[in-house]
């Protein structure tokens, strides 16, 4: 058996920015687990906004090596790992090594339905008024749009997204860029405006001053969900919970957060980083029957990995299992 990791990066099509910065480049982790004949692969995307960092991720998966060697299963490494990138890398290599080596899929492996298609939301980058009017136009076909917001001129942005998209769904993701009075002040005219839920409009840190408050536009827990653990903490704050992979730290935890989140009364959005169709893979078996499901990913890389997930516009097709799983 040996574990290995590599750094991949991918360009992105064209600069991706949202409220804490941009990127041109996908930079992710990918670690193989496996022998001369099976290897399981899983991919993570370190995030700074966590305290992360590609070196200090590879540092995580390589003090924890030796006992992935010995043989330490996925619920084992569950309870002694933190969630985060490492060990959603490591959790999604080990559930790709079961499937390749007893020659089921992972969503059999994991007792759930076999995948279909899922309809995604496409990202539309922040940016000037008449910029994200010219991307909306671009993808107006599209049957669910979300838009990246987060500061002065808002309103702007958005109104100029209905204008270049008029049919589309759309969702807004604030990424904790908005106070509480601004929710207050926003929150109808997006109603209006068709707006069906608002991502993180406040810091994780003031997230209390949701408690109780009335919230005409569905509010999503995004930073301020992570594992099992944090869920208690949204009741009451919250409508809906992102599910990213990333912050769960991989599949096999994500799939306890989904079920734990519906008994909570928690509609599900199943999220990514800017990542590949390899860590879409395990991702889209947790999509299956949520609210909302933003794995676009892919669709904002000008490369991707080899025997990728193919879309259809926004429809997403099942994995193929060359990819992963």
């Amino acid at each position: 058996m040996q574990l290995t990791i590599t750094r991949d990066a991918f360009k992105l099509k064209q600069t991706f920015t949202i409220s804490r910065g941009s990127r041109d480049v996908a930079e992710v982790l990918t670690v193989h687990i496996g022998d001369d004949s099976q290897v399981g692969r899983g991919e993570c995307y370190p995030y700074a906004r966590y305290g992360e960092s590609l070196d200090s991720v590879t540092a995580q998966i390589q003090a924890i090596q030796q006992d992935i060697l010995a043989g330490m299963d996925r619920e084992t490494l569950r309870q002694t790992m933190p969630a985060g990138a490492a060990r959603n890398a490591l959790d999604c290599a080990l559930w790709d090594l079961e499937s390749k080596r007893t020659g089921q899929p992972v969503w059999q492996l994991a007792g759930l339905t076999a995948p279909g298609s899922i309809t995604t939301a496409y990202s539309l980058s922040l940016d000037t008024p008449d910029a994200m009017r010219e991307a909306a136009a671009q993808h107006a076909a599209r049957p669910l749009l979300k838009i990246k917001l987060g500061g002065t001129g808002d309103l702007e942005r958005l109104t100029a997204v209905r204008e270049g998209a008029p049919n589309a769904t759309l969702i807004v993701d604030a990424n904790e860029g908005w106070s509480a009075a601004d929710y207050d002040s926003l929150a109808p005219v997006m109603l209006e405006l068709g707006v069906s839920m608002v991502e993180q409009p406040l810091p994780q840190s003031d997230d209390a001053e949701l408690l109780g408050r009335e919230r005409p536009l569905a509010v999503c827990a995004d930073e301020s969900c992570h594992g099992l653990d944090s869920l208690d903490a949204l009741v009451g704050k919250y409508d809906m919970i992102n599910i990213k992979l990333d912050k769960t730290g991989g599949l096999t935890e994500a799939l306890h957060v989904k079920r734990a989140a519906i008994e909570r009364g928690f509609d599900i959005m199943v999220g990514c980083m800017v990542t590949s169709s390899l860590a879409m893979a395990p991702a889209m078996l947790v999509a299956e029957g949520a609210k909302v499901t933003d794995l676009d990913g892919p669709l904002l890389l000008g490369e991707d990995r080899e025997s990728p997930i193919q879309y259809d516009g926004s429809v997403m097709r099942p994995a193929p299992r060359a990819l992963w799983g």
